[in-house]
């Protein structure tokens, strides 16, 4: 008889980035968007960004992940993976909760690109100043 594998859904946020992620009993492959975790990140920032709430948990490899991830780039696009695969481990397992408090992992990052205003170049750059 097959053990029943249990899939966690979640949703993370980061700037103008939206991750939905497939959490699974697994031996820690990734997908991103079609891709592996170290072909869709070039950067190892990224990469060690994104296994952050396994490192908090020490579930580093026990879990199989399905990203689907857009809008943004690859910092926000990290961020939000992030988010949603804390989520997703508090889903899977109670107890994982205060690690990732402590590291501020279950946290939405609230900073956004300001507006850009009218009569202005950018957001807060202005226009240079002619006395004469």
């Amino acid at each position: 008889m097959e053990k029943e594998s249990k899939t966690v859904h979640s949703l993370g946020r980061r700037k103008t980035s939206i991750a939905r992620i497939y959490l699974s009993s697994g031996k820690g492959e990734w997908e991103v968007n079609g891709q592996n975790l170290n072909e869709y990140f070039c950067r190892a920032c990224h990469v060690q960004l994104v296994e952050q709430p396994f490192v908090a948990t020490e579930t580093l490899g026990h879990y199989k992940v399905k990203v689907n991830v857009k809008g943004g780039g690859h910092s926000g696009q990290a961020g939000a993976i992030r988010l949603a695969v804390a989520r997703a481990l508090v889903a899977m397992d109670e107890s994982h909760r205060p690690p990732l408090r402590r590291m501020g992992l279950l946290t939405r990052d609230p900073r956004m690109v300001e507006r850009k205003k009218y009569g202005q170049p950018k957001a807060r750059k202005r226009f240079q100043f002619s006395k004469r």
